[in-house]
């Protein structure tokens, strides 16, 4: 280490410094610690903008090649795209031509680094065409939490980081910016915090040399969470996600499924997908906080179970089964009202109005078995994703801890399509399916004021009359329903 180390510190820079004449007090321990062999052997270390990331990156692996690296070893340099990996080889090349020392001991092309003892050093970028197969004696991710959340960039870390542990003497540095939480980068932190072969070393505020001036300019110009996450390297979600990840982890209460309650009224929420996109189904009921005298305040939608199918395009999702299923769980849970887009899945409502169902609140007499409707629009969607925002910010939604559910939930986005106009979107390579069923079950429940008045235990269950009553002083803001048979009530 002392020999990799006294390298390091004596390249020198841009300003024709040695590194180790200008490096602070966090640059240094980080250096040590990569290129001390007997320490942790991964390190996840982020940093704010402008804080030497790449510099120091290349830096410690011309040191590491010069020295420790066994005559023919492959070190490995990941980026999010060929650019990046240039910016890392280009840090080298610099390190190379400005170093006396360097002279004649490493040849350089576009995206690879050699030395005279067979060591090489190649950049690879998300999309290089395979990086299976790799053996690895040392790996680097420059910026990984601002890599794409896309499938790509996914595939090359999740097969260089696991071609790592083929190598017992292999070592691993992952030095970025802090990013949005939502990230997949963020697990990966998670699992360093708690993993004894990790260490983790995260850099708060900005970079100390950065001009003051400079830096109250970036301040004034970028959106808050940016500039949290770039200069003063905080895990910040950015403005328009729904929620963030504190949020939904406090919405996460229930262990599992739940099984129905007596005279409790359900919705399930459908959205259907058969080919690329899962088909979700999500069973929900609503239920007033304990001590609220007024039904429409302290009120919390519960999702009480989640299922979701699956299809390609070679084997999509088989309608008999969703249909099968939904029948069912209604029955089960109390006779559950289903709400779907029609458009969508016509003929699944139609057949399970053949069941028994009927639509909205067309023939009250058997309005306990309901299917309703739910036109996508530019308005509905916005009530959609205005509803599912408010419920998970205000802790009013109870989830189980399902990480699929939680990672969907924390990757949505909500879009401005026009002026007041919002809709839930989400990240590339990312899906919503559940979320939506979830929004559309949650939504029909906060329509109305839950949880109906629930009759004593030695009393019958509420009649047809009693039911249209609560439900008409109930809706406030909903136009009134003139129900056959019942007393119109203003």
């Amino acid at each position: 280490m002392r020999d990799a180390l006294a390298l390091l510190q004596a390249l020198v820079l841009e300003d024709g410094r040695r590194w180790g004449d200008a490096a602070a007090g966090f640059q240094l321990e980080d250096a040590r610690s990569v290129l001390d062999q007997s320490a942790a052997p991964y390190s996840f270390l982020t940093r704010a903008r402008g804080a030497a990331k790449t510099s120091d990156l290349a830096g410690m692996l011309i040191a590491a090649m010069l020295t420790q690296a066994p005559a023919g070893s492959r070190l490995y340099g990941l980026a999010a795209d060929r650019d990046q990996a240039r910016l890392l080889v280009d840090s080298v090349r610099g390190y190379v031509e400005r170093t006396p020392e360097l002279q004649g001991r490493v040849v350089l092309d576009a995206f690879k680094v050699r030395t005279d003892r067979g060591v090489v050093l190649e950049a690879l970028a998300a999309d290089a065409a395979s990086s299976w197969g790799l053996r690895p004696w040392f790996v680097v991710a420059d910026e990984i939490a601002q890599w794409p959340t896309t499938a790509a960039p996914r595939t090359l870390w999740e097969s260089v980081s696991s071609a790592a542990a083929k190598n017992p003497e292999c070592r691993m540095v992952l030095l970025t910016s802090a990013g949005d939480p939502a990230h997949w980068s963020r697990n990966i932190l998670e699992h360093a915090e708690a993993d004894a072969l990790w260490r983790v070393n995260e850099v708060r505020g900005p970079a100390p040399w950065m001009d003051e001036a400079r830096l109250k300019e970036q301040e004034r110009r970028l959106p808050e969470s940016s500039f949290r996450r770039l200069f003063l390297n905080e895990w910040t979600a950015s403005e328009d996600r729904v929620a963030s990840l504190d949020d939904l982890r406090a919405c996460v209460t229930l262990d599992g499924p739940q099984e129905p309650k007596a005279r409790t009224d359900y919705w399930i929420g459908v959205d259907l997908g058969l080919k690329r996109d899962r088909t979700a189904a999500a069973v929900c009921h609503g239920e007033r906080l304990s001590g609220d005298e007024d039904p429409t305040v302290g009120s919390r939608v519960v999702l009480d179970r989640l299922q979701v199918w699956q299809g390609t395009r070679l084997k999509p999702v088989r309608l008999d089964d969703v249909e099968e299923w939904i029948a069912t769980t209604a029955e089960r849970y109390n006779n559950a009202g289903v709400i779907l887009d029609p458009w969508q899945a016509a003929g699944l409502a139609q057949r399970l109005q053949a069941r028994g169902t009927q639509v909205g609140w067309k023939q009250w007499e058997d309005w306990t078995r309901k299917v309703e409707e739910f036109t996508f629009s530019a308005q509905s969607v916005g009530r959609l994703a205005s509803t599912l925002t408010l419920l998970i910010r205000n802790h009013a939604l109870t989830l189980p801890d399902d990480p699929e559910l939680i990672d969907e939930l924390a990757n949505l986005r909500l879009r401005e399509t026009s002026p007041g106009v919002l809709r839930i979107d989400h990240d590339p390579d990312e899906h919503d399916d559940r979320a939506i069923a979830l929004a559309l079950a949650a939504h029909r429940l906060a329509q109305v004021a839950w949880p109906q008045p629930k009759a004593a235990e030695d009393e019958p269950p509420m009649g047809m009359r009693e039911r249209a009553i609560w439900e008409l002083l109930s809706a406030r803001d909903k136009p009134r329903r003139v129900i056959p048979g019942v007393d119109y009530i203003h």
